[in-house]
């Protein structure tokens, strides 16, 4: 990086300095006592304010203290115009200063008066890479190693160069060879660390971060890459000690806050990812990383514009972050803007050809529009560019019913289910897994499966409290009933129907056949009532006056009027409503339930099938189903007896499939619609559906799911008792 004793002393005219004092100042300067050599200097310029070695010391010395040094090494280049030293001490200070354009300009004047210097040269290419040209670098770097061969940081250098072209195996062997001339050299390890996991072998990016570890202990970046590979691995609570240690170290690394939010929503603790992500943004709103991370946190919390708008941030710092445009396109798709999220996904794909998350999401793009066959074609295409993706393997098996041509799938994919390195992936595929088998009707295999998938959901996701959940009920329950926001002259609209109960009872073929009337939009699972509880902790359990309930309603039906400007009915068929039907009915007054009943223990199995990715934490435990189940049961008795009768239809599943007619008819008496016999072929409804029924509700209706548990009997054990439950 330049020191003083490179300067041609020769150069040096004895009537600007003395001899001895040249010497004091070369003595200062390779002691490394850069506080006497920039008070010397300093002094000296009084006298001679022209002589350009005088600057240049005292630049050096600046820069070595961490002081402001550009002035000086500005002056030093104009009174010593071909010192090409000089050039490179400035250039250095400009880089460090962000401004690497300038640096750039700076380092090829130093290489113009000596072509030979090979730290130029690398110094160079560090440049080059800053203003994004990992070409130009990789050259520079390469004719620093021609003049040096045995120039380890040169060789770190050009791996990163390397790998930030993608080309990882030329990366890895960059790193090996700056290790074999510098073996105690912990940036090298922790680069090789990351080349590795790129490679996708996290226990080998593991051993090198520990090396770099070992080799300098408050290596914060190497402790946080650590918690990386670890996580890969799936020892999620070990990567979280690896980010606290990080952090301990280093408390201001918004890169380690980052990754503490990510593994933190691995384990379904979404509160603290949020609060860890917000902490990354705030002490670095320029990591679009950070953006990134806030953004999967507030999606898993159910807020999808802020989630958009986190992503959105992403991509103005970083344009060419794939995985913000797939999550972007993510949110887009459950904002039903397909148009969005095919862009967005047209994007990733442009930056990252054959991406599997965003095959994925194409794949399910297609399957919400019931075109399976693409659908399937893509998830295959998935496959074939990422052969571990568990997500890829799991989409398959939801297409359509899985018959004995599949088994290659089913042994390809128990193959990767062996192989997985998280818990999260194998229990993707263990869902996926049970599916098969319960098609092809091995209900024991399929059961183990299931029993497999959910012990490992467990260990990820939320935790279930009953006597929390108990207490949230009685709370819900004991609220007192508020005026309705029609007292003051709020929205009576008639729009809004809400199809509410347990997940997996029959919701979404609910929907599908009023969607298939003419005046009915069929709007999905709308999070409002849930974000709106999210937000206010106390809308459920304490009474609101009529001012809010009816801005609440409004807010509301300005989002039915973004999802269809024109239909009679709009129904909104998120399940978890159940919980606000009270609040609900004050805000909109003339809105109609209908409450889609299940067997109960054909609904609690079919939750304990379903792969839930978050939000369902009583989902995997049979016990923890039957309390859930319980208290549903115990609000839902609430709801019938406080809510007036005309606005509250009970519907039984299994009426309904025996007699759709019928329970068509009355379901559209209740809305105040006339008939329309399309509800008869709700197959035949094209529209977008996102839920997991999303193939069943495109078959005719059909009784096969009727006792359907009768074939888990004897692996149901604490659900058993929910027989009785009404």
């Amino acid at each position: 990086m330049g020191a003083l004793p490179g300067v041609n002393v020769l150069d040096l005219t004895e009537s600007e300095l003395a001899p001895a004092t040249l010497r004091e100042i070369l003595t200062l300067a390779a002691a490394g006592r850069y506080a006497q050599l920039e008070l010397k200097a300093s002094e000296l310029l009084r006298v001679h304010p022209r002589t350009g070695f005088l600057w240049k010391a005292l630049g050096v010395a600046q820069r070595a203290q961490g002081k402001p040094a550009l002035v000086a090494l500005r002056e030093t280049t104009k009174l010593l115009p071909e010192d090409p030293e000089a050039h490179s001490n400035l250039a250095n200070a400009l880089f460090e200063s962000g401004q690497a354009e300038a640096a750039v300009a700076s380092y090829r004047r130093s290489l113009e008066l000596n072509p030979a210097g090979a730290e130029v040269h690398n110094n160079l290419g560090n440049a080059l890479r800053g203003i994004g040209q990992p070409d130009a670098a990789v050259a520079s770097y390469r004719r620093a190693l021609v003049l040096q061969p045995e120039f380890a940081e040169a060789h770190s250098n050009l791996g990163n160069a390397l790998r930030g072209l993608g080309q990882y195996a030329g990366a890895e062997a960059s790193y090996r060879r700056a290790l074999e001339l510098k073996p105690d050299y912990p940036e090298a390890y922790n680069n090789l660390g990351n080349v590795l996991l790129d490679l996708k072998r996290p226990d080998e990016a593991a051993a090198a971060y520990s090396r770099a570890i070992e080799q300098r202990p408050q290596f914060a970046a190497a402790h946080s890459n650590l918690g990386n590979a670890l996580r890969r691995l799936g020892s999620l609570e070990e990567a979280i000690l690896c980010y606290r240690r990080a952090l301990a170290y280093q408390p201001r690394f918004a890169g380690a806050h980052s990754n503490l939010a990510d593994v933190l929503r691995d384990l379904g603790r979404s509160d603290e990812a949020l609060a860890s992500s917000r902490r990354a943004v705030a002490l670095d709103p320029s990591c679009a990383g950070a953006h990134n991370s806030l953004g999967n946190a507030l999606l898993d919390l159910g807020h999808l514009e802020a989630a958009a708008c986190s992503y959105r941030e992403a991509l103005a710092i970083d344009p060419r972050c794939a995985e913000a445009h797939v999550n972007l396109a993510m949110v887009r798709r459950q904002q039903h803007r397909k148009a969005d999220a095919l862009a967005s996904c047209s994007r990733a794909l442009a930056l990252v050809p054959d991406s599997a998350p965003t095959l994925i999401l194409l794949a399910e793009l297609c399957a919400d529009e019931g075109d399976f066959a693409t659908a399937r074609e893509l998830f295959e295409r998935a496959i074939r560019a990422a052969p571990e993706c568990a997500e890829a393997w799991a989409g398959v098996v939801h297409l359509g019913r899985m018959t004995p041509a599949d088994r290659d799938w089913y042994v390809a994919a128990e193959a990767a289910a062996t192989r997985a390195t998280t818990p999260r992936q194998e229990a993707y595929l263990r869902f996926a897994l049970g599916k098969y088998c319960d098609d092809v009707e091995d209900f024991e295999q399929a059961f183990r499966h299931y029993r497999r998938a959910n012990e490992l959901a467990r260990g990820y996701a939320a935790k279930y409290d009953r006597e929390a959940w108990t207490a949230r009920i009685d709370a819900i329950i004991a609220r007192p009933a508020a005026a309705v926001a029609a007292e003051i002259g709020g929205d009576s609209s008639m729009r809004p129907v809400f199809v509410c109960g347990m997940p997996r009872s029959g919701t979404s073929l609910c929907e599908q056949i009023l969607a298939s009337h003419a005046d009915v939009f069929g709007a999905g699972e709308l999070p409002f009532w849930e974000s709106a509880a999210a937000a206010d902790p106390q809308l459920l359990t304490s009474a609101q006056d009529a001012s809010r309930s009816a801005a609440l309603g409004a807010d509301y039906l300005r989002l039915l009027a973004q999802c269809s400007p024109d239909a009679l009915r709009v129904v909104d068929k998120m399940p978890a409503n159940y919980l606000s039907l009270g609040v609900i009915h004050e805000a909109l007054p003339n809105a109609r339930f209908i409450h889609m009943r299940r067997h109960p223990i054909d609904t609690c199995l079919s939750i304990y099938f379903q792969h839930f990715k978050s939000a369902h934490a009583y989902a995997h435990d049979l016990e923890d189903l039957a309390h859930h189940y319980a208290e549903y049961v115990r609000l839902m008795r609430h709801w019938r007896s406080t809510l007036p009768a005309e606005r509250l239809l009970e519907v039984p599943y299994e009426a309904l499939v025996a007699d759709p007619e019928a329970w068509t008819r009355r379901m559209l008496d209740f809305l105040g619609l006339p008939w329309d016999a399309r509800c008869l072929e709700p197959q035949d409804t094209r529209r977008t559906i996102l839920t997991a029924s999303k193939w069943q509700v495109r078959q005719k209706i059909s009784k096969a799911s009727v006792g359907r548990w009768r074939r888990y009997e004897k692996f149901a054990g604490p659900l058993l008792a929910l027989d009785a439950v009404e």
